[in-house]
């Protein structure tokens, strides 16, 4: 079930969304609300059936922040293409279900495509940060034909790349410390420390200079979700409490669309080792981008939304028109430019940088 109504716009600077949506709806999935949003891109909403025309479909990423995250993306790829973001489950104006059952990686991808269907899409380039990238690879194994391709930013789930660090600290473990990852914890984060993990959380995934703005969006938007849903969310990914968790690596092997990974060298969060391996098992491209952390989206956006415009123009082909002239009528062209570099030229032109080449505004 799926309806179409407007976007609700909280105050603050946090919680604003980056420029207002053409369409918002809600569709109903398993009992759950999933609101999503359709930015229709330049050609506007008569440029053609939605499912024809070159769509971007931006995943949630981990629900500890909601579609908000793609802030700095969403202005300039829709100056380009139509865009489609949706709150995951748990998060921002989504409905959140109680229960690890309920946030396993097969749900959010069930989302997705209820989310394609409800706003019409046929085929999508399909964009996933973090968790998201998982998601993402669950999506375009199990529907291949709706999968043009697939961006997978810091993947950080699924496979079974060691992350020492992090990996001695069990999360549903009771832990004699509270520090570093020690934090990564369900009973610390029901037992009052959600706060303390938040801000730890924010300058792992942060940590470059100059990144104040960021953190302090990241903990305004984990300020609305609350710890028992959170918890939810990890043991549902990691098959805990009863779950069931899907592994990631046969489903590689599935997917059949042109795949890039991106991921920053200097990642905290989780190491580019895993974004090297889901590569790997997908055949598809690496772009490490040096000495950056966990949130390409928010510390190297420009390059990031190239990299996305990129494969989009290679998954969704534009029609290319040129024009040729006789040699016997080039003469006239070729004269105005003699007079133009002579300085004789009466009429004067300001090149304007295209906007494929401009730097992205956020």
């Amino acid at each position: 079930m799926a309806s179409n109504q407007p976007t609700g716009q909280q105050a603050g600077v946090a919680r604003h969304r980056p420029c207002p949506p053409d369409r918002s709806g809600v569709v109903v999935r398993d009992g759950v609300e999933i609101a999503w949003d359709v930015h229709d891109g330049p050609d506007g909403p008569d440029g053609g059936a939605a499912g024809s025309r070159s769509t971007i479909l931006l995943l949630p990423t981990w629900t500890i922040v909601d579609s908000r995250i793609w802030k700095l993306q969403v202005p300039w790829l829709a100056r380009h293409h139509r865009v489609v973001t949706f709150d995951g489950r748990g998060s921002g104006r989504s409905g959140s279900p109680t229960g690890v059952a309920a946030y396993t990686d097969a749900a959010y991808a069930a989302d997705a495509l209820a989310v394609l269907d409800a706003t019409g899409t046929e085929r999508a380039l399909v964009v996933g940060f973090s968790c998201g990238a998982a998601w993402a690879v669950h999506l375009a194994a199990g529907h291949p034909e709706r999968v043009a391709g697939l961006v997978a930013i810091a993947p950080s789930c699924g496979l079974s790349v060691p992350s020492p660090a992090r990996d001695k600290f069990a999360f549903d473990a009771r832990l004699d410390s509270n520090r570093g990852w020690a934090k990564y914890n369900e009973h610390h984060w029901l037992g009052g420390g959600y706060d303390d993990f938040v801000d730890f959380f924010a300058h792992q995934m942060h940590h470059e200079p100059h990144s104040t703005k960021q953190r302090e969006d990241f903990v305004a938007w984990a300020s609305e979700t609350d710890p028992a849903t959170l918890v939810d969310t990890v043991a549902g990914r990691l098959g805990l409490h009863g779950a069931e968790a899907t592994p990631l690596e046969p489903l590689c092997a599935r997917v059949q669309c042109p795949v890039l990974v991106v991921h920053g060298t200097d990642d905290k969060v989780r190491p580019a080792a895993i974004g090297r391996r889901l590569a790997e098992l997908t055949g598809g491209s690496l772009v490490l981008m040096d000495g950056v952390g966990h949130a390409p989206p928010a510390r190297e956006p420009v390059r990031v939304n190239h990299l996305i415009g990129e494969l989009a123009d290679r998954v969704f082909p534009r029609p290319v028109t040129t024009t040729w002239t006789r040699a016997r009528d080039r003469g006239g062209q070729v004269e105005h430019a003699r007079a133009t570099r002579r300085g004789r030229s009466t009429t004067s032109c300001t090149r304007t940088p295209s906007s494929r080449g401009s730097r992205s505004r956020g």
